[in-house]
């Protein structure tokens, strides 16, 4: 995608737009993240729009600026969700038609919430995998039918509408009677940050900027280190709304061009630790995120991120989006427990003789460890037994212990990594 790149003005003109379609979303202070970082930490909700997500704001920009042949012909997008929600809730309310293609990644509560947001305006078509092979079958159906492409990310109103959400910020910490000293962007296509970005670049000059991109989804930072957009080899999809292979073209332009006018820092956010992120918004602050959307909040746990901001610091983060499947929060709290230290898995080959699970269990577990997983197979023709074995402890610092203990039973352990593609099997 080209095109001209948007400038704050821009990014007003969306905001007008907008007006009541999408109404400004709070800023509200976050005890809990201020209390463990030391920071003044801000939350912007974008969780709290019509959509659940910022993602409403560029897609109703584009839309607005649609010629009457092109509203008349339809329009196509493909998302991994949020930007379909988008996509959906402006055309119902434009009565345009959209033909919108999903990955089959995209949890079932998004592909619901685009039916009904869109209503009779909107077809979904599921295609690929991933975010990139919809992108493909969008294209190729915008090509035979004459709709319009409208993109996640790479194209100028998108930026600009994304860009709402700082001039919000800046407006709403101003009637606070103070100005933000750093911003926390989650950062997927990057057409959040590249809109935001264009308004802090002329508004607030000099302000601290954090883009926080999934650990394995990092195509913010290889762009930068690259000198432009490059594809990832590999993208781990459970950060769904921020798994994008390749930053746009526009979006890093823009990026690129603010840089120099803000102190920007790219920093890559381990799942687990959104995972944990995700559990404490929910369980303390009554705050229901998706991984994207908990992408930010995750960040400040950082050393690099909130460790590096001056104590007191005033914060503010974007919660992006809400649009959680409440059937993956099994995997969340999973994932959230190996990250902290307090489960683990264990291949262990046990004697085939009566006796030595109980050993086991008595001289080699301890006293607060729960066994969750016991996989065993028993072989007729051997002396030992392989069993997969998962144990969660009550204190991170419980598998020094248990480890010893393992050594000292003689019993053939592995350990088995997260890294390791076993672990996905336990995972999945």
């Amino acid at each position: 995608m080209t095109g001209p790149l948007p400038t704050a003005a821009d990014v007003d003109q969306a905001s007008g737009l907008l007006g009541s379609v999408v109404p400004p979303t709070p800023l509200q202070r976050a005890a809990r993240l201020s209390a463990l970082t030391g920071l003044d930490v801000w939350l912007k909700r974008e969780d709290l729009t019509p959509v659940r997500s910022y993602k409403a704001r560029g897609a109703y920009t584009v839309l607005a600026g649609l010629t009457d042949d092109e509203r008349a012909r339809g329009v196509t997008c493909a998302s991994a969700g949020n930007h379909a929600q988008g996509v959906a809730f402006a055309c119902a309310r434009a009565g345009v038609h959209a033909t919108i293609f999903l990955p089959r990644t995209t949890p079932r509560q998004k592909r619901d919430r685009v039916a009904a947001l869109g209503g009779e305006q909107v077809e979904v078509v599921i295609a690929g995998e991933a975010y990139d092979d919809a992108a493909v079958a969008a294209a190729d159906f915008a090509a035979a039918s004459g709709a319009t492409v409208i993109p996640a990310f790479d194209h100028p109103g998108i930026i600009a509408g994304q860009g709402t959400v700082a001039a919000e910020i800046l407006a709403q910490s101003a009637a606070l009677g103070w100005q933000p000293d750093a911003l926390v962007l989650p950062v997927g296509g990057a057409g959040l940050i590249a809109g935001c970005l264009t308004v802090l670049a002329e508004r607030l000059p000099g302000v601290a900027v954090v883009a926080a991109e999934p650990l394995g989804a990092a195509s913010l930072a290889a762009a930068l280190d690259a000198g432009g957009p490059v594809e990832l080899e590999t993208v781990d999809p459970f950060v769904d709304g921020a798994a994008v292979r390749r930053v746009g073209d526009l979006t890093y332009a823009a990026v690129s061009q603010a840089r120099s006018a803000v102190d920007l820092s790219v920093v890559a956010v381990p799942e687990g630790l959104i995972c944990v992120e995700m559990l404490d918004l929910y369980q303390s602050d009554g705050i229901i995120a998706e991984p994207a959307g908990a992408l930010g909040p995750a960040a400040l746990r950082l050393e690099s991120a909130g460790g590096a901001l001056e104590p007191g610091s005033r914060v503010v983060v974007v919660v992006s989006g809400g649009n959680n499947d409440v059937s993956r929060y099994a995997d969340i709290v999973e994932r959230a427990l190996v990250f902290e230290g307090l489960k683990h898995y264990f291949l262990i080959e046990f004697p085939q003789e009566p006796g030595a699970l109980r050993r086991f269990l008595d001289d080699v577990l301890g006293p607060d460890d729960d066994i969750t997983l016991f996989e065993y197979t028993k072989r007729n023709n051997r002396e030992t037994g392989p069993a997969l074995v998962g144990v969660e402890m009550q204190h991170r610092d419980d598998i020094d212990g248990l480890l010893a203990r393992m050594e000292e039973s003689r019993l053939r352990v592995e350990k088995v990594p997260p890294n390791s593609p076993l672990f996905g099997l336990v995972l999945s």
